[in-house]
Formats: C-alpha cells, structure tokens, sequence
C-alpha cells in the first residue's frame, strides 16, 4: 500500500541515519532494493544520462513524473523525486508539482534553488524561500505523509559560499521544508556546520570530500539521510567507457571478466520487486 510507504518514509526521517540510494530504470531500483535499501530515490543526471542527455534542465516534468512512476513501481520501498528547480521558476508552478509527484506515488521530493538556464544561476534570496513556502503548503495540503527536501546547491554550482547556503536552508526551514540539502559542502567540519544550523533533518550526498567518510561517520556528524545522487550511475557509465577504450582501442576482452552473471542479476532483479504489493 502506498500510505504505508509513505508512513515509513517519513519515520525514516525522524531518527537514526540511512542511505537512499538513486536507481535511474526498474532494474537499478530492483537491485539496490535486493541489496538492502529502505527507500529510494530518482536522479535527474542518471536519468538524463539515460535519455542521451545531459544533466540540470533537459529532461521535462512529464518526463520525470512517468520516471518516477516506473521507479514506484520496481519495488515496495518508498521513492523520493529529485526533481531540480520543481520545473518552474514562480512558486504556483513548483506547488504544482509538488501536488503532480504525490499523484504518481511519490513518497516525497526534493527542490532545488538553482534557475535551470545557462549557467545555472541562483534564484534571488527571497524567490528561492517563496518557491518553498510553496511548496511546503502544497504538501501539508496532500492526504498522506510527504518528505519536502530543500535543496541549497549554489555552493556546489559556485555561485555562493557556504555562509549563504547556510542562510538560505535557514529560511527554507522557517518555510516549512521538512529536510535541507547542502550538496557537497567542502568538507566534514563544513557538513557539521550545515547540520548545527537547523532543527529539521539533514541530507548529505555521498560525493566530493565525503566519500572517503563511512556512513557511520557522517551520520556522528549528525546527518539523517545519505543519498549517492549519481554516483553510481556515473560508476556505470565509467565501466562503459573503460570496456570500450579496452576493446575498440586495444582489442582487449579480458576486463569483460568483471561482469556479475547473468542468474545473480536475474536473482536480485526478482527478489527486489514484490509482484503482491500492487501499486495503487
């Protein structure tokens, strides 16, 4: 049952530490359930990566939406959309997709601070928090549980330092988010800091100096969710290119001995889905 996702997303949230891996098809979702995850989330880059595209602003609403149904539909666990800017700049906009993601399944969402144009500006201070209290009502307006993530990704985009990042995650708190995301802070000391600036949980992304932490690390730190946005796709897409320079370049098969097997794959692909927990 979907309530029941949505029930044990948000109590996820309210204690301890976990990882929300980012499955980009039904068969990356199936595999991180099989290996143990208890929610999942998309990624816009590895699903642009699938469609041919690059990430930040080429992928459609309508687009993520039936993506994110599909991702609902893999498995039981619960799912998270990221899903960049809410695809709108004024606030309406993002409170409809907000209302949009809980009618495919949705669990929760996160919404970025970053315009989705060249370059990737930042929305102005007082537009990004008005996006959220948007997005913050559409939510405490749903007829189920919903995780709103706001996200402050200007210090990863470079577009400001981690004093305003810390400023804006502050106010979207103030409006109503129940998560806040500062991706890629520059470091452990930095992580702590983001985590001692708010009440409300926050996430932290498996990437840049964090990688070489433990998940029992970050979560001393006192992070309450850890995502890979994605990390693993990209983890994929490196083995691509190494099997190719391997074989077209040196006319090498033998790195192909790394490939999991065939019945392992299929395992893991039935034993992640749950054909008796119909999607509703």
């Amino acid at each position: 049952m979907l309530a029941e996702r949505h029930r044990k997303f948000h109590a996820l949230h309210q204690q301890g530490c976990f990882v929300i891996p980012n499955p980009w098809d039904m068969g990356s979702a199936r595999m991180m359930a099989a290996s143990g995850a208890v929610a999942l989330a998309t990624s816009s880059a590895a699903f642009a990566f699938t469609l041919g595209r690059p990430d930040m602003g080429h992928v459609t609403r309508d687009e993520m939406l039936r993506h994110a149904e599909d991702i609902v539909r893999a498995s039981p666990l619960p799912v998270s959309g990221d899903f960049e800017n809410g695809f709108a700049d004024e606030p309406d906009g993002v409170a409809e997709t907000i209302r949009l993601a809980a009618e495919v399944g949705l669990s929760g969402c996160s919404i970025e601070d970053t315009m989705m144009v060249a370059g990737n500006p930042a929305y102005d201070f007082e537009l990004a928090v008005d996006r959220i209290r948007a997005a913050a009502d559409a939510a405490r307006s749903l007829k189920q549980a919903f995780i709103l993530c706001a996200r402050a990704d200007g210090v990863m985009n470079g577009v400001y330092d981690l004093d305003e990042g810390i400023r804006r995650i502050q106010a979207f708190e103030k409006a109503g988010a129940d998560l806040v995301y500062i991706p890629v802070p520059p470091g452990p000391e930095e992580l702590r800091r983001v985590v001692a600036s708010v009440k409300v949980p926050v996430n932290a992304l498996a990437a840049g100096a964090l990688i070489s932490l433990s998940v029992s690390e970050i979560a001393e730190i006192g992070a309450r969710r850890i995502s890979l946005g994605s990390m693993i796709a990209r983890v994929t897409h490196a083995a691509i290119a190494q099997q190719m320079d391997a074989i077209l370049g040196d006319g090498d098969f033998s790195k192909l001995t790394a490939a999991a097997s065939g019945s392992k794959i299929d395992a893991m692909l039935i034993a992640g889905s749950d054909m008796e927990n119909q999607y509703e």
